[in-house]
Order: structure tokens, then C-alpha cells, then sequence
């Protein structure tokens, strides 16, 4: 029996109407289109995670390895466990609420903040693996869950039109827009957007990775024909390749050590709601293009998949990244025709082989990363249409979600305010019996939480 017929035995791949080709050719896609993670995660998180007698870069470097394994082991796991086309890797948004918010924020040590990941990703296994997931789902209001993704959505908007300084800060308004065509940073930013918007309008496959770069190479090749000097529009130094991320792997544990409990339980609720309802989103998404669900609208043993986000993110946090998560971009390679966990495969091998760039990494210019916020912020706008505008409590619930989000530059934040609002608006209309008794039970619990954060009691 050759390679091919012990692939497609191995995967099913003739019983999901599938051929070891079409798998093959399904895994390059998916992974061109999540690829720009290796290169955003490590910019992300690097804002936040400093260790001493390392610099920016170096950092940036371990950060794209942690990036790059944890990714290649939740996807092999989705590959050989769940046998699904599903490609995982450290989800953006969580990125960004784990850096701006928990350790820039809340001045949360960035090994805590870890720890916090850490223990999401145990508590999530444990409740996949004893089926608890719909219990879990009936705690939080419908409208929140519909909103949660567009609020990131715009959380991450908001990042990257400041990372590119197209919005800066201004002392009467807050922000304001800046000085774009007097600042070759933004002005190199926004060229780079417009190029990968027009990709991602047309379906180019890999559009966004493409857009970095091809951005990064046009200021670089600006830098070196003397246009501008060397630090400002490309980095001013480069650091030597960095694969020994000891400094960044395990530091998870060192977190334990300084906990805030409430703060602390906070931050895991925050963590595990929005992997937990984002990957359930994307399955059931996703699935839809290949044809997976049943009759009920349900994904068949959907605990396997989520398994495989879980333990991804567990992973993850011990080799030093934000919560792993299952990508909508896998989309792209159920488009292509692929049916089995093969595609996944594919996925994990090639983020293995991205092993090698590493050194590539320092070299591109954080706007040239930053242009994928701002992209996908757009793409997940799309979630507003899933909310009823015309029920109240939906409206005010979902409306507050999506706005406390950037305003308060918190996803927390924004889900307290949505989780608080919903049954106050159904008492007020005399709907207090649609609203379930965890429901009351966890906005009364917010309350008190922010009543005492607020006053500064804790952190």
C-alpha cells in the first residue's frame, strides 16, 4: 500500500467524498490564508511580554515559535483526533485582549496573564470532556454571543488604525485622525491596507499574508535604494535567528505566583467565553460550507474539535502564547474541497516547515503586520447581522457589547456590559422568565465585581 492509499485510509478520505489530492491541495489554502498569525501574534504579544536581557525582536522571534508549535500541535490533534479540515492557531482578538488589556491594562504580569490561559484551556478540556458544553451555552445571553465576534471586530479596528497612526491621541477628542500624508509610517500602512483590501475583495487566496509582504518589501526596498534611512520605516537593527525560547516556554507556572483572585477569575472567565463561543461559532460556521451539520443544525461530535482547541490553548500557554482557537479561514480550504482531518494535516506540517523564517520575522515592519487588524476587524463586522435589532433586550445587550469593547479598550469590559444588560432590560419589560437563573447569578456577580474594581478596591 503506497503513501496516497494509507492517507486516504487513515482519514476517511473516500468515505467524505474526498480524494488525497483534493485534501492536499484544501491544507495549502487553508494555511496561506491563517499563515499572517506567525507574523501578527509575536507583534501583538510582544507589546506586552518583556524579558530582561532580551530585545524587541528576540522576543518577537521566540514569540513566532511558541506562534508556530502551538499551532502545528492543535491542528494535528483536530487532524489525527477529530479528523476535521480545521486549522488552529493563537486567535487574534484574545491576542490583543491578553496584551492591552490584562498586562498593559490592568499592569497584570505577562506570566500571569499565561497562567490565566493556562488554566482557560484546562478548565475547557475538562468540560468538553465530560459533555458539559451545552450547560455552559445556556448561561449567556443569546445576543451577547451573537455580538462577541464584532466586537473584537471593532477592538481590533481600533488597534491597528492607531498601530499605523491613522488614529492618534488628542487631548480635547481622545483620538483624532493623524497627520497620514506627513508620516511615511501611516502613509505605507494605509497603501498596504488598500492593496490587501482589493486582494481580499477579489478572493485572492493568502490575500492578507501577500499584503504584509509585499508591504514590508516596498519599504524595505525604499530604505535600501536611500529613500529613507534605516529605523525609520524598517527596523534599525536586526537581531541573529533566536530559536531557544527557554525564557518564554514555562513561564506560565512563574504566574501562579502573583494572583489577584478576583481580577484573576475575571480574566479566565474572559478567556474561556470567547474561545469557547468563538470556536463554537467558527465549527458550526465553517461546517456549514462543507456540509457537516446534521438535520438539528449541530456539528456530530462536535466535543472532538473543541477538544483540540483546548488542548491547543494549554499548550499554547506553556510554550508562552495567547489562547489558541479554531480559524474561520479553514473556510477557505472546505471551499477547496477539503473534507477530513488530512487538511488539517497539511496545516500542522506547514506550520512546522514555517520553522525555518524565523529569522525573516524581525524583518518586516510592525505596520506591515498590523495591516491584518485591521482586515479582519472588517471581516468580522459581519456578525451584526446575526442580532435582532427589533427586541430590546437584544439590542441594548448587543449594542453595548460591541461599543464598551474599543471604548473601554476591553473585550471584558464590553462582554460584562452586554451579560449586565440583558436581564435588566428583560425585567424592565417584563420578560424576567426568559432570563435563567445563572444569568441573573453572573451579572450580579459583574456588578459587584466592577462596584469594587471601579472604587479601586482591587485591580
Amino acid at each position: 500500500m503506497g503513501l496516497t492509499d494509507t492517507l486516504a485510509a487513515r482519514f476517511d478520505v473516500e468515505e467524505h467524498d474526498s480524494d488525497v489530492r483534493t485534501e492536499l491541495v484544501a491544507g495549502l489554502t487553508t494555511f496561506l490564508a491563517m499563515s499572517y498569525i506567525i507574523v501578527v501574534n509575536p507583534f501583538i504579544l510582544a507589546e506586552a511580554i518583556q524579558i530582561p536581557g532580551y530585545e524587541f525582536f528576540e522576543v518577537v522571534q521566540m514569540i513566532a515559535i511558541a506562534t508556530i508549535l502551538s499551532s502545528a500541535l492543535a491542528t494535528l490533534v483536530m487532524a489525527l483526533y477529530a479528523n476535521r479540515p480545521f486549522g488552529l492557531a493563537p486567535g487574534l482578538g484574545l491576542n490583543a485582549f491578553f496584551a492591552f488589556t490584562v498586562v498593559l491594562g490592568l499592569g497584570i504580569p505577562w506570566q500571569t496573564a499565561l497562567a490565566a490561559v493556562f488554566v482557560e484551556g484546562v478548565l475547557f478540556m475538562l468540560l468538553t470532556a465530560v459533555g458539559a458544553r451545552k450547560y455552559v451555552i445556556q448561561l449567556f445571553p443569546e445576543p451577547v454571543k451573537r455580538s462577541v465576534g464584532a466586537g473584537i471586530g471593532l477592538f481590533l479596528l481600533f488597534i491597528g488604525f492607531q498601530e499605523l497612526q491613522i488614529v492618534v491621541p488628542d487631548d480635547a477628542t481622545l483620538v483624532t485622525l493623524g497627520g497620514i500624508f506627513g508620516n511615511p509610517w501611516a502613509i505605507l500602512g494605509l497603501l498596504g491596507l488598500t492593496f490587501t483590501f482589493g486582494l481580499w475583495a477579489r478572493g485572492v487566496t493568502g490575500s492578507i499574508v501577500i499584503g504584509i509582504l509585499t508591504t514590508a518589501a516596498v519599504g524595505w526596498g525604499l530604505t535600501l535604494g536611500g529613500v529613507f534611512e534605516r529605523g525609520v520605516i524598517t527596523p534599525e537593527t536586526l537581531p541573529s535567528a533566536q530559536y531557544d525560547i527557554s525564557p518564554l516556554a514555562g513561564a506560565f507556572v512563574e504566574g501562579f505566583t502573583e494572583i489577584e483572585p478576583l481580577t484573576f477569575v475575571l480574566v479566565v472567565f474572559t478567556f474561556f467565553f470567547v474561545d469557547f463561543f468563538d470556536t463554537a461559532g467558527t465549527l458550526i460556521g465553517v461546517s456549514q460550507f462543507g456540509d457537516f451539520l446534521d438535520e438539528d443544525g449541530d456539528l456530530p461530535e462536535m466535543e472532538k474539535p473543541l477538544m483540540a482547541d483546548a488542548v491547543g490553548t494549554t499548550a499554547g500557554a506553556m510554550l508562552g502564547t495567547s489562547t489558541v482557537t479554531t480559524y474561520i479561514e479553514s473556510s477557505t480550504g472546505v471551499e477547496e474541497g477539503g473534507r477530513t482531518g488530512l487538511t488539517a494535516l497539511v496545516v500542522a506540517l506547514l506550520f512546522v516547515g514555517s520553522l525555518a523564517v524565523i529569522p525573516v520575522v524581525a524583518a518586516i515592519p510592525e505596520y506591515a503586520s498590523f495591516i491584518a487588524l485591521i482586515v479582519v476587524g472588517v471581516m468580522m463586522l459581519q456578525g451584526l447581522v446575526e442580532v435582532d435589532w427589533s427586541d430590546p433586550a437584544w439590542a441594548v445587550s448587543a449594542g453595548l457589547t460591541v461599543t464598551v469593547m474599543p471604548f473601554a479598550y476591553s473585550i471584558a469590559d464590553g462582554l460584562a456590559a452586554g451579560i449586565i444588560a440583558y436581564p435588566l432590560i428583560k425585567l424592565a419589560i417584563g420578560e424576567y422568565d426568559d432570563v435563567a437563573l445563572g444569568q441573573y447569578v453572573i451579572a450580579a456577580l459583574l456588578v459587584v465585581y466592577y462596584v469594587l474594581q471601579t472604587r479601586g478596591v482591587i485591580l
